[in-house]
């Protein structure tokens, strides 16, 4: 297995074979993801203070917050598959 590494924003990187889904942090539903995982100790903030854009759920049950718009970070993980990246 390869291990594809996607930025996330501001140097930060999380293995793209982990992830399940990249949403928006808009809905009440994220919102109650995002406060569980808190709870439970699985949050990552990755935002450096600014605001939250990107919600990105693990197969481990982690929680990772971008700064980043979920659009641009799935775009890099459709990128590095057309080029070939590992």
């Amino acid at each position: 297995m390869n291990l594809k590494l996607i930025n996330i924003g501001f140097g930060n990187v999380v293995s793209a074979n982990r992830i399940i889904s990249i949403v928006s942090p808009e809905s009440a539903p994220i919102k109650r993801i995002i406060t569980v995982a808190r709870d439970e100790n699985k949050l990552v903030d990755a935002t450096y203070g600014r605001r939250t854009r990107a919600v990105i759920v693990t197969d481990s049950d982690h929680v990772i917050l971008s700064a980043v718009q979920p659009e641009t970070v799935g775009g890099r993980i459709d990128n590095d598959d057309m080029n070939g990246d590992n």
